[in-house]
């Protein structure tokens, strides 16, 4: 069956979301299955590096290093507090703030699950000729980059949201009675 074609028409083939999505369609498979019969998913995996490489991170720095969003990262660092791999504590500098640590039984996990996420990810990149690696990774890295870029332009200044929050509401006058 031939395929139809459109000048200017969305493109399976050439589309740069859905060939990420199939990209990391294939990386999760790759991560699942050298897993083997470890409980950590891949994006646990990603906290628990990140959290070791900078022990005490906030919430904030972890959804800033990880790209996960903030509800999810939330839910995430509570079943693994409640699993035990992480630990949690109000930070001294800001006591809104939740520093985050690994507990021993986190570091195991981290430990057992490094070489299997290392076999993974060789996997993927062995796909593509070496020649093209180091491109694809410095293209996704400045993706990932200005990502996060556009996200921290999307919010409002910390100044102007509190200044908004603190203005007086409008108070009406009382109704007059007939």
């Amino acid at each position: 069956m031939a395929s139809k074609k459109s000048a200017g028409s969305y493109d399976l083939e050439t589309s740069l979301s859905h060939l990420l999505r199939r990209a990391q369609q294939f990386a999760y498979d790759q991560f699942v299955q050298q897993m083997g019969d470890s409980s950590i998913t891949p994006r646990q995996f990603i906290v628990l590096f990140a959290v070791n490489e900078e022990e005490g991170l906030s919430q904030t720095d972890l959804v800033n290093r990880t790209g996960i969003d903030r509800s999810t990262l939330a839910d995430m660092i509570s079943r693994m507090i409640k699993n035990g791999l992480l630990a949690r504590k109000r930070t001294a500098e800001d006591a809104r703030a939740n520093a985050v640590r690994l507990t021993a039984a986190g570091r195991r996990a981290l430990n057992s699950s490094l070489p299997r996420a290392v076999v993974a990810e060789k996997a993927l990149l062995d796909l593509l000729p070496k020649s093209v690696q180091a491109d694809l990774i410095k293209g996704l890295t400045q993706l990932a980059s200005a990502i996060g870029d556009a996200k921290t332009e999307e919010k409002p200044a910390p100044a102007r949201a509190a200044a908004a929050r603190k203005r007086p509401v409008a108070k009406r006058a009382p109704a007059k009675r007939k």
